[in-house]
């Protein structure tokens, strides 16, 4: 089967699970410690308690998630851990515990908030890229282009069209640490021999040279890649992703408060799996991760202890 859906407390349902190291990826989005309610609307009770008696009791039930979910990961395998920024602390903390490596995604899910009048604006969550390989599983991901870079970047032209500049050689603060991009290249009786090695080996460069994708100064200066407006993928992702919005500012139909938009499951899951891989969601509300997965070719469990959670995810599954 390609998807699960388990209702029941995900702690003891991932310790029902015996085999380990048997998940790709993991996305976890759990309370966020908020000592509030969440509901669907003010006419709808659907939704959650994120109350707890003291941080003790909250860092409790995240550990009791992430152990588990730490034996079920493969060694190349990531970890997504959801959280707003204001409550960040207790969470790296925990996964400190069971991961050796950890970086913040920082999403901004909203622009500014006009109706903050006593403080900044909560318009930041972090997603905690979490693996216990220093090398995970990646799949090279692309953002947008911003306006400025777009508009301004893309001055150059030949007879394919307008194009960029791409760095091809190292720098001081970068260089190469392979004796083998450190080689010549003879154009036109100049020579090109970068200080600090090339970014890309002798047999590629020769094959761009062969294909006019090279850019080469008309004085001074070094190569650079041809990088065509009408070729590009958008930029390669960094750790802020600000090209993805919140459900409330978009076109998608909210079933379960703290649903997270479908195009920010779909970003993370291509980034850290392939398809056929096994992917969990341990609180996984609406469903959305589940969808994501399987439009993308990826099996999918999904568990929560939410009756009306569950009811939600069969419903968006049934059709």
């Amino acid at each position: 089967m390609s998807f699960k859906i388990i209702h029941g407390d995900s702690s003891e349902i991932l310790k029902s699970i015996e085999e380990s190291s048997c998940v790709d990826a993991i996305y976890f989005d759990p309370p966020f410690n908020t000592g509030r309610d969440f509901t669907l609307n003010p006419d709808n009770d659907l939704g959650f308690g994120d109350k707890f008696d003291s941080d003790g009791d909250y860092e409790s039930l995240i550990e009791s998630v992430i152990s588990e979910c730490a034996r079920l990961l493969k060694e190349d395998g990531s970890l997504f851990f959801h959280i707003s920024a204001e409550e960040m602390l207790i969470p790296h903390k925990v996964c400190s515990k069971y991961f050796t490596r950890i970086q913040p995604i920082f999403w901004q899910r909203s622009r500014s908030k006009n109706n903050v009048k006593k403080k900044l604006g909560s318009v930041v969550d972090v997603i905690f890229w979490c693996s216990k390989s220093k090398t995970p599983k990646y799949n090279l991901i692309y953002q947008q282009l911003d306006e400025y870079y777009a508009k301004n970047s893309y001055k150059n032209e030949d007879e394919r069209g307008f194009y960029a500049l791409g760095h091809i050689v190292y720098s001081k603060t970068q260089k190469s640490k392979d004796p083998a991009r450190y080689y010549k290249i003879e154009i036109a009786g100049r020579t090109f021999e970068p200080s600090y090695g090339w970014r890309v080996p002798k047999e590629e460069l020769d094959a761009l040279l062969a294909e006019n994708k090279i850019h080469i100064p008309q004085k001074k200066g070094n190569l650079y890649r041809k990088i065509y407006k009408h070729e590009s993928k958008g930029k390669p992702a960094t750790n802020l992703w600000d090209d993805i919005h919140s459900i409330a500012m978009g076109s998608e139909e909210r079933k379960y408060p703290t649903q997270k938009p479908l195009s920010l499951l779909e970003r993370i899951i291509s980034m850290s799996s392939d398809p056929g891989d096994v992917i969990l969601d341990p609180m996984a509300g609406s469903g959305t991760t589940g969808v994501a997965a399987l439009r993308m070719g990826r099996k999918v469990i999904l568990i929560d202890k939410n009756p009306d959670a569950i009811k939600i995810m069969k419903e968006k599954f049934d059709k």
